[in-house]
């Protein structure tokens, strides 16, 4: 009867898709990755041509693929980055499933390309790190479940996200892939103690790791080997870790000159491991610190824009996101410098690699999509609507 006397409300037109998503995504952290992305490629540039010419390819085979990879990684980005949480959530969920079944299947259909790890699948055209897709995936599991236990009469989704952490875990240190394992236990530990969860169980928890730790250096000669490298007084010069220290005391504080540097035509891994070592060499110092600067940002302002988000899941995955993003790129330098032993880990957005480009597309897509600005997402809005 109201409609009819005074007339329907009108419809309110929503914003088209990419309007709406250019004005709540953080334009600042889109500007950090991109700059990633071109110094990866400006590094690439010096650090590869020496790996085309020994497996007698074009000079800029690796990379004309590095920037396709790229292409491929941001546009990724910029899809997943238009997604709402929930479907972020969805999405990560049925990454990690299908992430997780490759993995179990590695001993089966997976190649270790002679580094005496199983991890990656090959393709014939290119080769896949499945372990790769699974970080960003088990984050979103996790972060899921972790949120479910907060809501009235949710199932207790902190122990089973303890059982997917240990199930992942384990999965990933028999390939062996300890790096990777650190890493998304890290990021598990970081959204447990976000999400509320007992510190008690943390610290047990931190015990079992490093339990798990000791025994794996007596019972794995692979991890041993490198913890004794790591601990040694002295560094073999012949080693990556020897190169590479030598290029970054090199470099000193402005770098050699561009096309100066050596520490390239000596490391096997210096398009992808070390390729900060070719920074510092040929860059300086002036560079890596720029690099660096560039991580912290992303993830400091992506932690700032997290703190008053009311959604559960959105603040518990994109601390986990962020925190997992930046820690493989300081596990990646601290290698380099050897603040910490070798782990076979990509710079995000920098190193050389497919898997690990895209890969880093999907964690800054999800992390981004977390971060927009939404309607009644900030704790100050609902405390405004209270006082009025």
């Amino acid at each position: 009867m109201t409609e009819m006397v005074f007339g329907s409300a009108p419809a309110r037109v929503s914003d088209p898709i990419f309007p709406r998503w250019w004005r709540t995504v953080d334009k600042w952290t889109l500007t950090f990755v991109c700059v990633l992305y071109l110094t990866g490629l400006l590094l690439g540039l010096a650090a590869s041509v020496p790996l085309a010419e020994r497996n007698g390819l074009p000079a800029f085979y690796y990379v004309t693929r590095q920037a396709a990879f790229g292409g491929m990684g941001l546009a990724v980005m910029l899809v997943i980055s238009m997604m709402s949480p929930v479907q972020v959530r969805r999405m990560g969920v049925l990454l990690f499933v299908g992430a997780f079944a490759v993995v179990l299947a590695l001993p089966v259909i997976g190649t270790d390309f002679g580094k005496g790890a199983t991890r990656w699948l090959s393709l014939g055209f290119a080769s896949v790190q499945p372990s790769e897709f699974l970080k960003p995936g088990f984050i979103a599991l996790c972060a899921w479940l972790m949120a479910s236990s907060q809501t009235l009469g949710g199932p207790p989704g902190r122990l089973y996200s303890v059982g997917v952490a240990a199930m992942v875990a384990l999965v990933l240190a028999l390939q062996p892939d300890f790096g990777q394992t650190s890493l998304i236990l890290f990021a598990w530990v970081v959204m447990f103690f976000i999400s509320g969860g007992s510190m008690i169980l943390i610290g047990a928890i931190l015990a079992l790791i490093a339990a798990a730790g000791g025994f794996a250096y007596s019972a794995s000669e692979h991890f041993a080997r490198r913890i004794n490298g790591y601990l040694s007084a002295e560094i073999d010069p012949r080693t990556q870790i020897g190169y590479a220290t030598n290029a970054i005391q090199e470099g000193g504080f402005f770098g050699v000159g561009v096309g100066e540097g050596t520490v390239k035509w000596s490391l096997p891994d210096a398009h992808t491991d070390f390729i900060i070592a070719v920074a510092a060499e040929e860059y300086g110092f002036v560079l890596v610190l720029l690099i660096i600067a560039l991580y912290c940002a992303i993830v400091v302002r992506s932690l700032w824009r997290l703190l008053g988000e009311r959604d559960p899941f959105a603040r518990i995955a994109g601390t986990g996101l962020a925190c997992a993003f930046g820690v493989q790129a300081l596990i990646n330098m601290g290698v380099a410098v050897r603040l910490l032993p070798a782990k076979g880990m990509t710079l995000p957005f920098v190193s050389y690699g497919g898997s690990s480009v895209i890969a880093s597309g999907i964690t800054l897509g999800m992390l981004l999509a977390l971060t927009r600005t939404r309607p009644q997402n900030l704790i100050a809005d609902v405390l405004g609507r209270a006082g009025r």
